[in-house]
């Protein structure tokens, strides 16, 4: 027998501190405040709700920032808002083509571009690709579409992942491409059960890169490869947040090349080729802001993920890139063992 009595959610929940009843246990008010939220489908999650569960939450989660990397992340009817954008940029909705959505589906620097620039770099065709932190798909349904690959992206956040298939079967690559809201340190996956393992502005989010790296090498085919492209800290200047993957340090864990370059030698990994993308990224957000600044974001854009803040995140970015605070490297290794 279960017995539930339901909060007035409109209300402070801070003094409370009972709890409901099942048969084997007491669950903490708090836990089940949680489990409401995802009953009731609440977005934005209200202000003290959060505040009164973030504690407990943090103490459950295996990954203590992983609560507060999801909510920075939240983006309420993320699909929704997208489809609206095409409809009033005349987009024939029974015919969008993946580069309607190109402004929108590639949540790192230099966007499709650099992605396109990954995959010629390995032999990518047919393969068996995983996509660690696929955000909303974009470059998962690039390698289908263009490379004929079979491609499975996980992220954390869940409406990325709803938004994911979904933006997938407007353009018509659900076949090939397949989505999954799961963490990255513990991937609900055989072992080497792919080809391709492919990971982009995902490290910086993960305290844990040991977990994260070493679970890459357990999914990862003995002759597949690893290609990650990736914002790594150099030097010991502050930097100035917002950023695109957090709003404060609390939720960014920056490894410098090196560190990352020993970490991936210790776990098995061989280095193919590595190569500085510092230059080209300061060029694309000149570029990008020039074009912002003068005539609004692309529709849809970026700001759709990134919220009012947009234009101070990628200002803060290209400060950390131009300072010499940060630099971007792309790298493709292959298992050693």
């Amino acid at each position: 027998m279960i017995l539930i009595t339901l909060p007035d959610l409109t209300s402070p929940l801070g003094q409370k501190s009972s709890c409901f009843q099942t048969t084997n246990t007491a669950v903490p008010y708090s836990h089940f405040c949680l489990t409401l939220l995802k009953i009731y489908r609440l977005e934005p999650w209200p202000v003290h709700l959060l505040k009164t569960i973030g504690g407990p939450l943090k103490k459950l989660s295996m990954n203590p920032s992983s609560e507060d990397v999801q909510a920075h992340y939240h983006s309420p009817e993320l699909f929704e808002r997208i489809v609206r954008q095409l409809k009033a940029s005349g987009v024939d909705l029974d015919n969008v083509k993946r580069s309607d959505i190109a402004g929108v589906d590639e949540f790192h620097v230099r966007g499709a571009e650099v992605s396109q620039e990954l995959a010629a770099a390995v032999a990518i065709d047919n393969k068996r690709v995983l996509d660690v932190g696929c955000g909303i798909g974009g470059p998962a349904r690039m390698l289908a579409d263009l490379y004929n690959c079979q491609v499975t992206g996980i992220d954390l956040n869940e409406e990325f992942i709803r938004t994911a298939i979904k933006l997938s079967e407007l353009v018509g690559l659900e076949t090939r491409t397949r989505f999954i809201q799961a963490d990255a340190m513990q991937l609900p996956f055989a072992s080497q059960e792919f080809d391709v393992v492919w990971t982009q502005h995902v490290q910086m989010n993960i305290q844990e890169k040991k977990a994260f790296y070493s679970e890459i090498h357990r999914v990862l085919s003995r002759n597949g490869i690893f290609l990650y492209y990736d914002i790594f800290k150099k030097g010991s200047g502050t930097l100035q947040y917002p950023m695109p993957w957090a709003n404060s340090s609390e939720i960014s864990f920056l490894a410098e090349v090196e560190e990352v370059a020993l970490l991936l030698e210790t776990l098995g990994f061989k280095k193919i080729q590595t190569k500085d993308q510092t230059a080209t990224g300061i060029q694309f957000f000149e570029t990008l802001l020039n074009k912002i600044q003068a005539s609004g974001p692309p529709k849809p854009g970026l700001n759709l993920l990134m919220g009012t803040t947009t234009l101070t995140k990628l200002s803060n970015l290209l400060e950390g890139l131009s300072s010499g605070n940060l630099e971007l490297q792309s790298g493709v290794f292959t298992p050693t063992s």
